[in-house]
């Protein structure tokens, strides 16, 4: 799926309610997002079968990517703006239990929610930057 497909925003701060957020709009093909979110019994991808990873890029922006955490395939990538990933990494990071939420919505307005807890930000040049990341205690890499 190409990048332009998606419209990428995020609400760092975290509020009494609601946790840090990456909301994602996807507007390409309909039924493709669908197709990769989905899982080979047909049911859909949870939370927990979901990696989110961050690559930084020389300029402003960077790579935000959702793959399955089963499977290593990519479900899809996106731009994202390096600043504002730093700051919902620092908002989460500041919470009592650091988590943030995925808020997916596509092209026919079919929406999905993920709670995570896990962000790997790299460089570049594939590197990962842990003090950047969100990682919770006790996982080893």
């Amino acid at each position: 799926m190409r990048r332009d497909y998606f419209t990428v925003d995020i609400q760092a701060s975290a509020t009494d309610n609601d946790d840090p957020t990456i909301a994602i709009v996807y507007d390409g093909p309909t039924g493709e997002l669908r197709e990769r979110l989905s899982k080979v019994d047909g049911g859909t991808l949870d939370g927990e079968e979901i990696d989110v990873t961050f690559r930084r890029q020389p300029e402003s922006d960077g790579v935000l990517s959702l793959t399955n955490r089963l499977t290593g395939e990519y479900i899809f990538e996106a731009t994202a703006p390096t600043a504002d990933i730093d700051a919902l990494v620092s908002a989460a990071d500041a919470q009592e239990d650091p988590q943030f939420t995925v808020h997916l919505t596509d092209g026919e307005d079919e929406s999905r929610t993920y709670e995570l807890r896990t962000l790997l930000v790299y460089d570049p040049d594939g590197s990962l930057l842990r003090g950047q990341s969100l990682i919770p205690g006790g996982v080893e890499l």
